[in-house]
């Protein structure tokens, strides 16, 4: 193969003027390409060398020539290509080193701006991306919303991308990033077995706010099937079980009920929440958890989170309530 055909093959079939002439071809060849219509112009000095649509990979390439000397896709593009997420969106993310001049508006690409991103760059990767911890942290940096940054953490670590610690040492790294202090407790939470924003949304804004005792997490129980407990008050037969909008409909929730009913046969009880529960209202599902772990020999003393918090401690039986 020509050193062009390399090109080609590695950049899914996008190549830049600069690598198009260094490889030997001439100008009138490449002008006569793109007029033949063999050839097509991607963005300013850039081309596909091949008819029809243009496959993602080959955008975030076109993306990344065009932004030159260093440049790597990162954000929600490079979160895709690593499989953190299933939808692209409608732009190709990509950063370059904050030492150089791009050209900011290029048509359907953002372009970021990173001192550290020579450090940050994966070192092998095609097309060239940030490093998955990096990017998670990049996502979490220009989250609009915490729930939205407690995603990104909790959806690298449940797709086993990463680890929690890892995205420890690489926050630890950043001078700045937005949601820092949420963050650095979201991975000591995470790493403590909650899975998703509904269970760290439990673990602090329920349990650890009203002073409950401390549950066990994503507990593995086996029997005629294994199965797993969200949330598991083992010395008071308690369990919390945290449904989201996935995996709980149809099939998933005749699963559910199945093992809800073997855990009552069993002697414990149940609890079931979900987003608009636990998001909605964490005060009457903590008033709720003292009144089943009281009934079941919990002798702790809840705590009021706030001036309009629920929960209460009236007398020495634990009523609890407004």
């Amino acid at each position: 193969m020509s050193d062009l055909d390399e090109l080609r093959a590695l950049q899914h079939g996008v190549v830049s003027r600069a690598q198009v002439l260094a490889a030997g071809v001439t100008v009138d060849a490449l002008l006569w390409a793109i007029r033949s219509r063999r050839w097509r112009r991607v963005h300013a000095g850039v081309y596909a060398t091949f008819t029809g649509p243009l496959p993602f990979e080959a955008q975030v390439w076109a993306a990344v020539l065009r932004a030159g000397r260093g440049a790597a896709a990162s954000h929600r593009t490079a979160a895709y290509l690593d499989g953190l997420c299933d939808d692209a969106g409608p732009v190709i993310h990509v950063t370059v080193p904050a030492s150089r001049y791009v050209e900011p508006r290029i048509d359907g690409v953002r372009v970021h701006f990173a001192r550290r991103l020579p450090t940050t760059r994966h070192p092998s990767k095609n097309p060239p991306r940030t490093r998955i911890d990096e990017t998670v942290l990049d996502l979490v940096d220009v989250a609009p919303h915490p729930r939205e940054a407690e995603g990104w953490v909790t959806a690298a670590c449940q797709r086993r991308l990463t680890t929690p610690d890892r995205l420890a040492d690489a926050l630890a790294r950043r001078k700045k990033i937005r949601w820092r202090p949420m963050t650095e407790a979201m991975l000591a939470d995470v790493a403590d077995g909650a899975q998703s924003p509904l269970e760290l949304r439990h673990l602090r804004r329920v349990e650890r706010a009203h002073g409950l005792p401390a549950g066990c997490r994503q507990r593995r129980i086996t029997g005629s099937r294994v199965s797993w407990i969200d949330v598991d008050y083992d010395e008071y037969r308690v369990r919390v079980e945290l449904d989201g909008r996935i995996g709980h409909t149809g099939e998933g929730r005749f699963r559910d009920r199945r093992r809800d009913n073997r855990a009552t046969v069993d002697g414990h009880a149940t609890l079931r929440y979900g987003h608009a529960d636990v998001f909605g209202d964490a005060c009457g599902v903590a008033a709720e958890h003292v009144r089943v772990l009281r009934a079941r020999g919990w002798t702790g003393r809840p705590r009021s989170c706030g001036p309009s918090c629920r929960v209460r401690f009236h007398d020495h039986q634990g009523s609890v309530g407004r």
